[in-house]
């Protein structure tokens, strides 16, 4: 590897709009975030499941398809 190209890495301070806050390594001291994994809807638990039966069914019966 070539010498003095590579970014230098400092410890970066996260903090999410929802108040959690954590340490990583980046190239800028303190990012900011609008969704992070404790209130992400997918990590949370509180997924909304999209009825795809209840679409086809709806589209079937517009346009006359069954």
């Amino acid at each position: 590897m070539k010498k003095d190209i590579h970014p230098t890495l400092v410890e970066c301070t996260v903090t999410c709009s929802c108040g959690n806050t954590f340490v990583t390594k980046s190239q800028k001291a303190e990012m900011s975030l609008d969704i992070c994994n404790e209130c992400h809807p997918f990590f949370t638990g509180s997924e909304r499941m999209v009825d795809t039966a209840g679409r086809i069914d709806k589209f079937k019966k517009r346009y006359n398809m069954n």
